[in-house]
């Protein structure tokens, strides 16, 4: 069940508005991947509170449109790590790599617009 500002899971409760904000937004995510709720609680949680008040150290990886097609590189770097065709062909290996290195993983659409914000 996806949460919302007016309706969380209890343990979000007494969080900072930010915090719990971010929690919902990364819960909703994990969900969406299949994760059970009883899971992608705590991770959401602890995700939340490094992003708020400050994972500076977390790297951040871009999904973009390319030449050849949709590349996965690092934000503000020049070179390509992974690139396909398809952006659907990139999404799962890309989400890999990115939780491999402990990353933030921000897709965007065809006209450079932010689209979505992955932590896990």
């Amino acid at each position: 069940m996806p949460w919302n500002k007016n309706d969380y899971p209890d343990s979000f409760k007494n969080l900072d508005e930010n915090v719990r904000n971010k929690a919902i937004e990364i819960a909703n995510a994990l969900l969406r991947d299949g994760y059970e709720e009883g899971r992608a609680i705590p991770i959401a949680l602890d995700q939340a509170r490094d992003t708020v008040q400050g994972d500076s150290e977390a790297p951040v990886y871009e999904i973009r449109k390319h030449s050849e097609g949709w590349q996965l590189k690092k934000k503000d770097s020049k070179k390509a790590i992974l690139i396909e065709e398809t952006k659907d062909d990139l999404m799962d290996e890309a989400k890999r790599y990115v939780n491999r290195n402990n990353g933030e993983l921000h897709i965007y659409a065809e006209d450079g617009s932010l689209q979505e914000k992955l932590y896990d």
